[in-house]
């Protein structure tokens, strides 16, 4: 069976409301003269986006009581700052240190009706002034360390500071307006849950297992679902930081497999897969409970109900697996052959010989891909043995080299290949490649 999740957990960020309080004691609202608007900032609310790395804020929208006069607006109407926090490098004590802080790098400034993102990056008149960020500055991610893992940042570090005037729409059309907030050197905290990109468009439930383990999932389908259309489904296996991680306050991590990297959402974009197929996502959260062929079983269980819910190919069940999550492909792969037809695996640990010569036997073909840095799964014991024993094992039952070449690929990748200096997380650089995830596709 399966339960829905609250709303709250669903979206993945709350801001406490301590903060709303101290944002709404220097901004509230009040009245103007007759005929003029309201002044003052209304809301905060951070713009996220899942990027190689991780979840970052991409943006800030910015609402105020009456549509905003977008000419009076440029690059320096706000300053727009973040913790330089990174959970794979720095302590969590740097999340909150005011001296790990950096200014980010406005690349855009329109108004809004709603507080989203323009392609065009153009004013709509609305309310909400949008202020881009250069996503490849330092700062502004969202995922933390947390309880032996990871979990989204429930209190976002992202402040913002209105440097200029800030005028409503002049009732002709002409000139600069009313105001509507003067400027100040106030930092501004969120008052809203963030605005989670792809992220908010996931669904977060729970399976209960036959043995009475329930497993959390979060899943994907097209907007425009067909059930007379058969599609495929990627499982995407995270890693062990990303596995549900509750503590004794009845707080967990639940949600944060779809944030802390790209797999999971890479599949909704063409930009990423470099194909506009639809295709279905199942994102498992390993719960850390049990040996790997133990939680493996729950996976398996949760993927052969999932696909009988949806109209999902037969002949096309992929697995993509981040570091850990490889270790419960492999045990899939050896104790349920045929039930993946294609797995890509990053880096990840080693597939034992046993399990080497169960792969081989089915057929099953695999992509393994790892840094040749990997500071935490040394390449030569992983990846590369990994390939070595497949590939020997096709070799033993009398494969030809481009025969086994077909079935089992392997690519390593240099420290250039990574634009953050983490080696352990070889997705990054493979899901930067879409020939791999259109070969996935192909199986």
């Amino acid at each position: 069976m399966s339960t829905r999740l609250t709303s709250a957990r669903a979206r993945g960020v709350a801001v406490g409301a301590a903060a709303a309080v101290s944002l709404l004691a220097v901004t509230s609202a009040s009245a103007g003269a007759a005929g003029q608007p309201e002044s003052g900032i209304r809301n905060v609310i951070p713009i996220t986006e899942i990027l190689s790395y991780g979840q970052k804020v991409t943006a800030v929208a910015v609402e105020y009581a009456a549509d905003v006069n977008p000419r009076t607006l440029d690059l320096d109407t706000f300053t727009v700052s973040d913790s330089l926090y990174n959970f794979r490098f720095n302590p969590i004590a740097d999340l909150t240190d005011p001296a790990k802080r950096g200014d980010r790098t406005v690349t855009a400034i329109y108004t809004n009706d709603t507080p989203s993102l323009e392609p065009d990056q153009q004013s709509d008149r609305g309310r909400y002034v949008i202020i881009e960020l250069d996503p490849m500055d330092p700062g502004g991610s969202t995922v933390i360390a947390w309880n032996g893992g990871v979990k989204v940042n429930p209190d976002l570090q992202t402040r913002v500071v209105q440097n200029a005037d800030v005028r409503a729409q002049a009732g002709n059309g002409q000139g600069n307006g009313p105001l509507l907030a003067k400027a100040s050197a106030t930092e501004l905290t969120p008052t809203q849950p963030a605005v989670n990109l792809l992220y908010d468009d996931f669904t977060f439930e729970r399976f209960m297992t036959a043995s009475g383990t329930d497993v959390p999932y979060a899943f994907w389908v097209p907007e425009d679902y067909d059930p007379a259309q058969q599609y495929p489904v990627v499982v995407i296996l995270p890693g062990q930081g990303q596995g549900l991680l509750p503590n004794a306050a009845g707080e967990d991590n639940e949600g944060v497999q779809v944030a802390s990297d790209i797999p999971a959402t890479a599949w909704l974009q063409e930009e990423w897969t470099g194909t506009d197929e639809d295709v279905i996502v199942l994102a498992v959260q390993n719960r850390r409970v049990g040996s790997a062929t133990q939680q493996s079983e729950l996976m398996v269980e949760l993927v052969t109900w999932f696909t009988g819910q949806y109209s999902i190919d037969p002949d096309r069940i992929y697995a993509s697996t981040v570091s850990y999550g490889s270790t419960l492909a492999w045990a899939a792969l050896t104790n349920h052959p045929g039930l993946f037809d294609g797995v890509l695996l990053t880096g990840g640990f080693a597939a034992s010989q046993a399990q080497a010569d169960a792969i081989a036997a089915s057929g099953t073909p695999v992509w393994i891909t790892h840094g040749t840095g990997d500071h935490l799964l040394r390449v030569t014991t992983t990846g590369q043995a990994s390939f070595n024993r497949i590939w020997n094992a096709y070799m033993a039952l009398g494969k030809t080299p481009a025969q086994a070449t077909a079935l089992v690929k392997y690519t390593e990748y240099p420290l250039a290949a990574f634009y953050e200096p983490d080696q352990h997380l070889a997705a990054a650089p493979t899901y930067e490649d879409s020939s791999i995830l259109r070969w996935l596709l192909a199986q």
